[in-house]
Formats: C-alpha cells, structure tokens, sequence
C-alpha cells in the first residue's frame, strides 16, 4: 500500500468515475485503475462496485475512506511545507462553506487569502449545514469549514469572525417599517428553505421561542431563489444581511427583527498541523481586522 494508491481512492471517490480521477490526479485511465487492483489484491477486498454510471465504495472502501484522505491530505501537507520553507507559498487549500455564507464572509475571505497568496488554488465545496460542514473539516475531505459557530464541535477549534444578523425581507410595496416582531412575521406569508437548512433552522428556532408557528408558503432547497421570489411577491423571508441587502437592492423592504435573530460566523480547523496555506488562511482570520465587516 502507497500513499499514491490511497490518493486515487480518494480521487475516485470525489470525481465519481476512474476516467474523471485519472484526469484529477493526471495519469491515464488504465494507470489509476492499475493502482486500485493493486490496493484490492493486497486488502484481499474489493474497495469499489463497479454500477452503471461510475462506482460506488464497497463497506471495505467505506471503511478505508478517511484513513486514506488523512494520508493523502498529511502528504500534500509535507510537500507544501517543504515549499514554504523554500517561500514558494503554492498547492491548493481545500474548505467549505454554508451556501449563505459563499457571499460573506467567504469570498471577501478567499479574495483577500488570493491577493495575499497568488500561487495558492482555493477550491471551495458546499455544506448544506453546519453539522456537515464540521464532518467535512473532521474527516480531513477539506482542511477549513466557513460556517456558523453557533455549536462547540468536539477535536476542531473555532476562530470566530464575527457575527451575522438575520433581517425580515418583505416583498417590494409592503408599508415600510424599522423593525418587526417575530409573531408578525411568522404571521405573513414566508419564502423559506428546507428543514434542516441553517436558515430554516434559525427561523424555526425563533419562532418556536415566541410561540408562534411561520407560514411557510413557498419552500425551496434553490437558495439562489430566495431573494427572487420575494421580490416577485411570493412571500416575506428571514435571510442573512447580505441577502438581505441584495433583496433592497432589488426594491425589497427590509426590516430589523425583534427580538435579533443572529448567528455567529467562522473558520474551524483540526488541531492538528495545519498545511502551510490553511495556516495562512487561520492565521489572516486571527490577526484580520475588519473581518467582522465583511459579513455584509
């Protein structure tokens, strides 16, 4: 066993078919699959079903997963730590974000990181909510999560950026007002994401301390669709300032919620050594003032 085959476990599982691996860990086809057989004979298992459209882990594969992106991720740590000494800052930094939170704070973040860093690639993936997000940072599948820190998340450490308002967004035409109790939003018509969602969970976390239950009258996993169908006057919503602002932009009337629904925001990391470029990004976080701002 090499740390090349478990890469191209990893690669498979991530890109979804041999071919599409092949092209990430740039080898041929037959070459990475070679590997693979190689790995299977050795375990005396086989580590993938081969299905119509691409392959799946088998229970062996499921169980040789995590360790095989903890020695694929600490390789690609050595080889950029070894360039850091050498004050060539390169390689690629792997994180997540909550949907929400790709506008601000994270692209502000990774803008900032890239001027700082030009030779680093930032590939950024998708959580559909902060437990995810934390599962994502734990297994070693990404070195950061942007996400809210509402939630202490045992082995990985917080580093907070500051904290996120939730604002009312009513559709445009709507008699404008300041500032909105929750009862009377749950009371209109709302545009809302699933259960399970972090928006949908802080809207149902404060209505359920009011007392009240949201009328929830379009429901989409499309956040993208959020602002859009406000503005169409489908419903009223609860979004993170930056949408929100966006929403305004678009004739939205936006309003303070009473009591204020908020959350706080930030990077987690394992407590283990960091690769040189997700050490630059904690550490810009740590020291960055303003970060605060960029949380729209």
């Amino acid at each position: 066993m090499d740390v090349r085959q478990l890469a191209y476990v990893v690669a498979v599982v991530d890109h979804g078919t041999f071919t599409a691996a092949a092209e990430a860990c740039h080898v041929t086809q037959p070459a990475l699959s070679q590997g693979i057989a190689a790995l299977e004979r050795e375990l005396g298992v086989e580590l993938f079903h081969r299905v119509r459209r691409g392959v799946v882990l088998t229970a062996a594969g499921e169980a040789l997963l995590g360790p095989a992106r903890t020695a694929a991720g600490a390789i690609r740590a050595a080889h950029d730590a070894v360039a850091a000494v050498r004050g060539v800052m390169s390689g690629t930094l792997d994180l997540v974000t909550l949907p929400t939170l790709a506008a601000a704070p994270t692209a502000e973040l990774v803008g900032a990181f890239r001027r700082a860093h030009p030779g680093v690639a930032v590939r950024m993936a998708q959580s559909e909510d902060p437990a995810t997000a934390a599962e994502a940072v734990a297994s070693g599948e990404v070195e950061i999560a942007v996400t809210e820190l509402d939630r202490a998340v045992d082995d990985l450490v917080a580093v907070e950026i500051g904290t996120q308002q939730y604002s009312a967004v009513l559709p445009p035409g709507t008699r404008r007002r300041r500032q909105i109790g929750i009862e009377s939003l749950a009371a209109m018509p709302l545009v809302a994401t699933p259960p399970g969602t972090s928006t949908r969970r802080h809207l149902d976390d404060a209505c359920a301390a009011a007392g009240v239950e949201p009328e929830i009258v379009v429901e989409t996993a499309q956040r993208e669709a959020l602002v859009p169908l406000v503005t169409a006057g489908a419903g009223a919503a609860l979004l993170p300032e930056a949408q929100a602002a966006q929403a305004a932009a678009h004739g939205a009337v936006v309003a303070r919620v009473a009591p204020v629904v908020a959350r706080r925001v930030g990077v987690l990391h394992r407590r283990a050594a960091l690769g040189p470029a997700a050490a630059a990004m904690v550490a810009m976080v740590r020291s960055g003032p303003g970060s605060g701002a960029a949380l729209g």
